[in-house]
């Protein structure tokens, strides 16, 4: 069996706080944050630094592409997964990182991901209200 397969099937076995779809999400979190809002295009930096987000940023990520594929239903679809805060998040990080599935900086700590926003008003929808005479 090929041992990036083999080290996930075991995180799995060994830590069942998350499903698959949480590591799943977070890297696709991950290349949307790259593809489609381009955080990481700011030519200054080099080729692999510029590819890096903070914790902060891929937080966001999730979040923001949780919003798009989920809608309403975001933060149940990711409770269901074992995702609950943004802590939640960095453990899925660090545990990817452990078995060679992600890459850290020197910089990053699995601190930066704790308390980034609050689950339960971050995915909540923005309703614009509209006075009694729009109606």
């Amino acid at each position: 069996m090929n041992t990036g397969i083999r080290a996930f099937a075991d995180l799995l076995e060994h830590d069942q706080r998350f499903k698959f779809e949480a590591y799943q999400f977070v890297r696709e979190s991950l290349s949307y944050a790259h593809d489609v809002l381009r955080v990481s295009d700011d030519p200054a930096f080099s080729d692999e630094e510029s590819r890096h987000l903070t914790g902060q940023q891929l937080c966001e990520a999730c979040r923001r592409y949780a919003l798009e594929q989920y809608g309403f239903l975001a933060k149940l679809v990711l409770n269901d997964w074992g995702i609950y805060t943004t802590s939640d998040l960095g453990e899925i990080v660090y545990n990817l990182i452990r078995i060679e599935q992600m890459r850290k900086s020197d910089s990053d700590r699995r601190e930066d991901f704790d308390d980034v926003f609050v689950f339960e008003t971050a995915f909540e929808p923005e309703f614009e209200s509209l006075s009694t005479g729009q109606v």
